[in-house]
């Protein structure tokens, strides 16, 4: 696995560095968001450890265009920030960041969240997997999702690596009804330790993608006191 470490303090991203490539994995620097970004475009890294405050382009305003235009791999990015407050891991998680990493971090906490990426990336199942319900059609294998709205009308849905990954989720088991709990071990895995309120920030964000009005919603329907099932006819 490639992964590029988007960090102007040199003595942390040598850190992250040591750490990572004990482990076996394959790191290169840069301090500056601008320089990060020519390099994603052009290395196609398969995860981007980012900070925040960097200069040039600052960490969310990257994260963000990233997932604009995110290339063959659409990375996973991994955030890290100074920063405590629950509201900016839930900006940095909205801005398309797949998890969030407060400043001082110990090794070993870098080490788990990386391997825990990896293996959600390992899980993807390997055969061509096409899920189908009355109004969403999602192709595993091209991270693809469409909405089709009318018998003559679909749309292609931009959707973040964690968006897909929960209407993946949602859309292959319809009516299934999901507490924060099972969302979190399905998307993020058991080592997991931000607020489980991350995932009504996460089915938030996909109702605005997917949903006629998402003030109203049709299909992510809130389970009051247990969580979220989706609801669609699967075909």
């Amino acid at each position: 696995m490639e992964i590029l470490i988007v960090e102007d303090k040199p003595e942390i991203s040598r850190l992250i560095q040591f750490s990572l490539e004990n482990e076996g994995f394959s790191c290169h620097i840069c301090g500056d968001g601008l320089q990060g970004l020519r390099i994603i475009q052009e290395q196609q890294p398969d995860l981007v450890i980012l900070d925040l405050m960097i200069p040039g382009l600052d960490g969310l305003e990257l994260c963000a265009r990233i997932r604009q235009k995110p290339g063959a791999n659409n990375p996973y990015i991994l955030m890290l920030s100074g920063k405590s407050e629950e509201i900016d891991r839930v900006i940095g998680l909205s801005t398309g960041a797949d998890d969030y990493l407060v400043k001082p971090f110990s090794p070993r906490e870098l080490v788990a969240r990386v391997r825990a990426l990896v293996r959600r990336s390992l899980r993807q199942p390997e055969q061509h997997q096409i899920y189908r319900t009355q109004h969403f059609l999602l192709d595993i294998e091209q991270h693809s999702a469409l909405r089709q709205m009318n018998p003559n009308f679909s749309e292609i849905i931009d959707l973040t690596n964690l968006e897909f990954n929960l209407l993946t989720a949602f859309v292959s088991y319809p009516n299934r009804v999901w507490n924060r709990t099972q969302l979190i071990d399905k998307l993020w895995g058991c080592e997991f330790c931000g607020d489980e309120r991350v995932v009504d920030t996460l089915v938030a964000r996909l109702r605005k993608k997917i949903e006629p009005d998402s003030a109203n919603p049709i299909f992510i329907k809130t389970v009051t006191g247990v969580g979220y099932k989706f609801e669609d006819d699967p075909i």
